[in-house]
């Protein structure tokens, strides 16, 4: 019996066995199997007569769409980057400024707020941000500064230090510019310093002041006068009496100008401009003052012009009065704080410091220790000066050179020649340079003592004094102060110009570029004036004009500033 099932068998009994059938039958054309269904053609391109050949690849489907997208999307990334720059810049590491305002921070903490040593909060947080000017974390931290100035003011306002009280307001009101917390505390102060009950012993305690001839200071007629005005406007008595503090100062500043005591009078004018400032002779005073300075400044400035003369003819010292020396010492005896005279004495000992190189240059060390010794007494910090006594010093390699067998010893020796610096000598020396590199860039120039750039380069040449990376970073340090005094400038950091003005004039005395700095600080100072009299600070205000002759005493807006702030407008 056969083990194969007829098919009419499977179908008559109603079950369909799944077989593979015969596998040559694979490649042969398939035949259409009637299945009893109605049969449908589909109109294939190679039934409507195509030609394309079964076996051409399919051509890849188009994506022309996405060059204009991506296009598109790195628009979109480089214009976020773009608006974004601030914000990644500040995301880059900025080691120097994060140790300053990691410092600043600490000092903040101790509540170490203010100073004038460079180790306060308020300095270190404006040293930052001159550093990073747009740096929204500097200021914040002045921010903080200013509202722990006012909590100062606060508390010692509540334990009765007045005095206390009014220097923290003061410093508040420069960082915070007023506010409501400042405004505040600034009238409680007022109302603790007058009392209402008190005015009337003021007025008698000014009177009797006035009858002993006590005009000016903290007790007298004028000073107890002006606190009752402050606390009264309307009171008539201080006003009067006040008038009367003015007529007599008056007198006092012509009799100075008459004597020719200048800094007398100065002083006396500016006292009545900030406790009368309406007085009205203040003006004549202040003509009577100019007049006085342009006759002594033409006396002056003859006297700067033959310094100028003997310099060009190459008398820079001598015997006698007939050399540059001795005209520029006569000007700043005439005038102790003229800028011209004391920038002559700086090119004075430059040119001292020139002639000594060309000593060392043909081997002179006595004629150049010389020249340096007279320029060290005129400009002991000059950059230059360091330098070229390096020169002379050859640093400890040159000290530590051993005499060799038949070389001449006493009066015919030679002069030494420099040994090679040993490896450890170069390591140390560029150790300092580094230090020195980091110390100039965080404005650390003349202080602290031992870790300032000047030091630390001396210090490097001490070891090698022809090591190049040091004298080059010696002599570069005034432009690097210079760069850093306009930065201080352009953010109104008065105090901090004016500062690094000073480190400019010790390191590169008598400058070329100094007298437009000069004027430039002078400049901010008025405006710092007049925003301090914007604030209320009618003292701090004065006290900043102050500043501002000692700089730019021609400026055209120091007269008017005075009168602005004396007036009250």
């Amino acid at each position: 019996m056969s083990g194969r099932r007829d098919d009419n068998d499977r179908a008559s009994r109603g079950r369909t066995e799944p077989t593979l059938g015969r596998l040559d039958d694979l490649d042969a054309p398939a035949q259409p199997v009637d299945d009893g269904l109605p049969h449908m053609v589909v109109d294939t391109p190679r039934r409507r007569g195509g030609t394309q050949p079964p076996s051409a690849p399919r051509r890849p489907r188009k994506r022309g769409w996405l060059i204009p997208v991506l296009v598109l999307v790195l628009i979109g990334a480089a214009t976020a980057l773009w608006l974004q720059q601030d914000r990644l810049r500040n995301m880059v590491p900025a080691t120097e400024l994060n140790d300053t305002l990691a410092q600043a921070n600490h000092a903040l903490d101790e509540g170490h707020l203010d100073g004038t040593n460079g180790d306060s909060a308020r300095e270190l947080f404006e040293k930052a941000r001159d550093q990073q000017p747009d740096s929204d974390v500097a200021r914040d931290g002045l921010r903080r500064v200013g509202q722990a100035e006012v909590a100062k003011a606060d508390a010692a306002l509540n334990a009765g230090k007045l005095d206390e009280a009014e220097a923290a307001l003061n410093v508040a009101r420069e960082l915070l510019g007023g506010g409501n917390d400042v405004e505040r505390i600034a009238q409680r102060l007022s109302q603790a310093r007058n009392p209402q009950g008190r005015t009337e012993s003021l007025v008698d305690q000014a009177q009797q002041a006035y009858a002993a001839g006590k005009f000016d200071g903290d007790d007298g007629a004028g000073a107890l006068y002006r606190r009752v005005l402050d606390a009264d406007k309307t009171n008539a008595v201080a006003a009067r009496g006040l008038d009367k503090v003015g007529d007599a100062l008056a007198a006092q500043a012509r009799q100075a100008i008459a004597a020719g005591d200048k800094a007398k009078a100065n002083a006396l004018v500016d006292r009545i401009a900030l406790l009368v400032p309406g007085y009205g002779d203040l003006p004549s005073l202040r003509a009577a003052l100019a007049e006085t300075k342009k006759q002594d400044d033409q006396a002056v400035n003859a006297l700067i012009q033959q310094g100028n003369d003997a310099m060009r003819a190459g008398r820079f010292i001598g015997e006698g009065d007939d050399n540059a020396l001795a005209r520029f010492r006569a000007a700043l005896a005439a005038d102790p704080d003229n800028a011209d005279a004391k920038a002559g004495l700086g090119r004075v000992a430059q040119a001292l410091i020139v002639q000594a190189n060309a000593a060392l240059d043909s081997e002179d060390d006595v004629q150049a220790t010389r020249l340096l010794d007279q320029a060290a007494k005129l400009a002991p910090k000059s950059a230059e000066l360091a330098a070229a006594r390096a020169r002379i010093g050859g640093g400890e390699a040159k000290a530590g050179t051993p005499a060799m067998a038949g070389q001449p010893t006493g009066d015919d020796a030679m002069p030494e020649t420099s040994m090679e610096v040993t490896p450890e000598q170069k390591a140390k020396v560029a150790d300092l340079v580094r230090r020195a590199q980091a110390a100039a860039s965080r404005g650390d120039i003349m202080d602290p003592p031992g870790d300032s750039a000047y030091d630390l380069y001396r210090n490097a040449l001490a070891i090698d004094g022809n090591d190049a990376s040091a004298r080059a970073g010696l002599q570069g340090l005034p432009t690097q102060v210079e760069k850093q005094m306009q930065q201080a400038v352009a953010s109104g950091n008065v105090q901090r110009a004016e500062n690094l003005y000073a480190t400019l004039s010790d390191l590169a005395p008598g400058g070329t570029s100094q007298a437009d700095l000069r004027h430039r600080l002078g400049s901010a100072w008025i405006d710092n004036a007049l925003q301090r009299a914007g604030q209320g600070d009618r003292q701090g205000a004065f006290q900043a004009l102050d500043h501002a002759r000692r700089y730019a005493p021609d400026d055209p807006r120091l007269q008017s500033a005075y009168e602005r702030i004396a007036t009250g407008r």
